[in-house]
């Protein structure tokens, strides 16, 4: 059985959607369609799309402690779906990306969180385990799952292109997010 997945996002300057990128990479597989979604620019067929998937992931850079404001419109919009339950029992998960380690990402997880809750969608987080440092030690830009981060996917990209950032370690928990994903949706599609 073909399983369908959408992961809507928004890129203000090309780092989330490297993220986005990677996402869809470890998603792909035999079994899963992946597509992605730019919501700033969403058509009518793609919210027919969203209707029509297995799992949507959500996607937004953290801007000044939350989601990006095309993100929110987005939410916001997504409301007529709320009201029909179109998305009720999806596979959910959600990711972020900022310019700082922390930058707040938690709250923009728990607002794509609370979207998915009030869609009533079955929230999937991250399964990679943190790096265990000790004292002052920083996680290296290889490591997996080096932000620590466990409702959902975290990565971090200095002020550079997105072809330097995010991480190259970031990039692989982005792959695993995904594939995890996709194996999940799988067991309860």
């Amino acid at each position: 059985m073909t399983h369908s997945i959408i992961i809507a996002y928004h890129s203000g300057y090309g780092h989330t959607k490297k993220v986005a990128e990677s996402v869809a990479k470890g998603a792909q597989n035999g079994d899963t369609t992946v597509s992605m979604i730019d919501v700033s620019t969403i058509t009518d067929n793609q919210w027919d799309e969203l209707d029509k998937a297995s799992a949507i992931i959500f996607g937004s850079p953290t801007y000044m402690g939350s989601a990006s404001a095309p993100f929110k419109t987005f939410m916001d919009a997504s409301s007529k779906k709320w009201f029909e339950r179109k998305w009720v029992n999806k596979i959910a998960a959600g990711f972020t990306n900022s310019g700082s380690l922390s930058g707040d990402k938690q709250v923009t997880l728990q607002q794509l969180m609370t979207l998915a809750m009030q869609h009533g969608m079955i929230w999937v987080g991250q399964g990679e385990m943190g790096p265990n440092m000790s004292g002052t030690d920083v996680a290296p830009a290889d490591a997996v799952n080096r932000i620590g981060s466990y409702s959902g996917l975290m990565t971090q990209s200095n002020n550079e292109s997105p072809d330097i950032a995010p991480t190259s370690g970031d990039l692989k928990t982005a792959e695993l997010f995904g594939k995890r994903i996709a194996e999940i949706t799988a067991r309860f599609k």
